[in-house]
This record gives structure tokens, sequence and C-alpha cells, in this order.
């Protein structure tokens, strides 16, 4: 290694070392206090970043960050590993969904961020070049706001460099969920690493606020086979695991405030102009009619009676 010692803001480690600690920067003026961990290896390897919590109600998946800061074994791990498990703090404490309630933006459109940005954009900027700039290999765990219901599935973004791209592939498929897409979120924390040139995956499970063992498992086994894939952690390399991979990701919206009532469940395969549900008013008057845009599968669904304008109502994958 050209500089064994780990370091990211105030915070360091030395090889063989793992430090749990809290990094404070400034944003809009304010202090910002970042937990995470850093675990350098006593032998030399890849780095890996793992975050979570950049839509700080999505728990199964803070709950597997947190698992993985505790659990690795520097002396037994090879390369390093940077440990964010709650990047969103403010939401997290508000149980807030979808966005930082320093400034009412969701934190995963604004990467790589903007230093002289709002809270969001700075806070997205902080961690893009402080943390997950150091990174060969980057993970962003997420799930199902406290509002919607999912499928697992891991996200991949192909951003024109073919190497780049074809990592990221694989990484997806060694995560082991089934279901794998190929899009861009634009502003979100692992396209913008996929720029930047480190491979980088989005791995989805759990939802509605509750962080069930087996959506823990889906992100922490897929960790762990990637860490095995990557050669930092003892043990066989993963076996395979079938996987359909679909090409889009097509979101829908409503146009309107009022009442959700969806006709399908989440995972269910849908026709391309089938009814999926209706955004009503008061009075059972129906606003909108959500129509689902390809043949293909609803990855996500909003759970939530409760509808804004603008706000997803469900999602496919085709």
């Amino acid at each position: 290694m050209s500089n064994p010692v780990l370091t990211v803001g105030s915070l360091f480690a030395a090889p063989g070392e793992k430090r749990y600690g809290v990094n404070e920067f400034p944003v809009q003026g304010r202090p910002y206090r970042l937990p995470m961990w850093l675990v350098n290896g006593r032998a030399e390897g890849p780095t890996l970043v793992v975050t979570a919590g950049v839509h700080a109600a999505e728990y199964a998946s803070i709950a597997a960050a947190l698992d993985l800061g505790r659990a690795l074994d520097p002396a037994t791990l090879r390369g390093r590993v940077i440990v964010v498990p709650v990047m969103n703090v403010p939401a997290f404490t508000a149980r807030a969904i979808y966005v930082c309630p320093l400034d009412g933006k969701n934190l995963n459109r604004v990467f790589p961020g903007d230093a002289g940005g709002t809270a969001s954009e700075q806070l997205a900027g902080w961690v893009f070049q402080h943390v997950i700039a150091q990174g060969q290999y980057y993970v962003d765990l997420h799930g199902g706001d406290l509002n919607e219901a999912l499928v697992p599935f891991t996200i991949f973004f192909r951003a024109g460099n073919r190497q780049v791209d074809e990592v990221s592939l694989e990484m997806a498929k060694v995560f082991g969920i089934h279901y794998l897409v190929s899009s861009e979120t634009p502003g979100s924390a692992f396209s913008a690493a996929a720029r930047a040139g480190i491979p980088a995956i989005l791995a989805e499970a759990g939802g509605q606020g509750i962080w069930t063992p087996e959506d823990i498992a889906a992100h922490t086994n897929g960790l762990g086979r990637l860490m095995r894939h990557l050669g930092m952690i003892g043990g066989a390399a993963p076996e395979p695991v079938p996987f359909t991979l679909l090409k889009q990701f097509l979101w829908l919206r409503s146009d309107h405030d009022g009442f959700w009532y969806p006709d399908v469940a989440v995972g269910a395969a849908v026709r391309a102009g089938q009814d999926l549900g209706h955004v009503k008013d008061e009075e059972g008057h129906v606003l909108q009619t959500a129509v689902s845009p390809a043949d293909g599968r609803v990855l996500f669904i909003v759970s939530s009676l409760a509808m804004n304008r603008t706000d997803p109502l469900l999602a496919v994958g085709a």
C-alpha cells in the first residue's frame, strides 16, 4: 500500500486496526456529525465502501450496515472497508421519508454534491469526496421507505466505461439477489460513483419501516458473498445464483393529491396497458389510473393511502 493508514476526515485506522468514530464537518455553517467505521485489514487488498441510510427510514439496510461494521475483524480482513450506516442523520432522527429535513431535498438525487450548495448538496459533496472516492468498489444499501413495499432487487448503472460497467454487473450478480436492474438514477450516489470510474451497485431489500431477519440477511449475505468474491474475507467463492435482468426501471407518479388504491401486489407480473391502481378524491371519483407502460414486474409499490402530487405510485421493471 502506498499509504497504509486508512483516513477519512479526522478518523484513521492503521493496518490491523478497526475504528468507530464520528466525523464532524460544517454543513451550511453548522456542525454535521457523521458516524462510521474504518476497518483496515492486516493484509493488503481492495477498498470497499458501504453506505446506508441515504434514505433514513429504510431500516433493513441500515441494520445490515450496522451488523457489518460491528462484525468486521481487521485481523482476518484483506483490504479496507469503510462503513457509513446512516448517512442522512437528520432524516433518521425525524423518521422522515424521501428527503433531508435540512433543506427538503432528496439526498440521493444530488450526488456528487456541491460544496457551495444546499445542505443535502454539501453533505453529498463531503461524503463523495472523503468516503466514496476512496473506494475501489462501492455498495449503497437501500430498501422500501416507510411507505413502500418492494421485492428485493439490485441496480447497476452502465456509465459508458466498459471495464467499470462489466465489474458493476458482476458485483450485482455476485450479490445474489434474483432481480437485477440496469438503470441510472440521476444524482444517486451509486450512479455518481460509476461515472467517476468506481464500480458500484445499489441493493434494495426491506420496507414499510420493518427490518425482518430475512431482509437484513439479503443485505448481509450479499455483502459477504461480494467480499469473498473480491478475496477480502475467507471462505469458498460464492455459488452462482439464477437472476433475471431487467433493462428498464419505469416509475409511475401521481398527478394529483388524493388517495391511492393499488390493484396489484409488489412482485406481481404485469402486462403493458394493464390498470395497476387508481388515485381517487374524497368522494371516490377516479383522478388518475396508473397504467403499466410495459410488460414486466412490480418492483416497488407505495403502500400508503395518502398520496401527494408528483409522489411515486410504483415502479415496473421491464
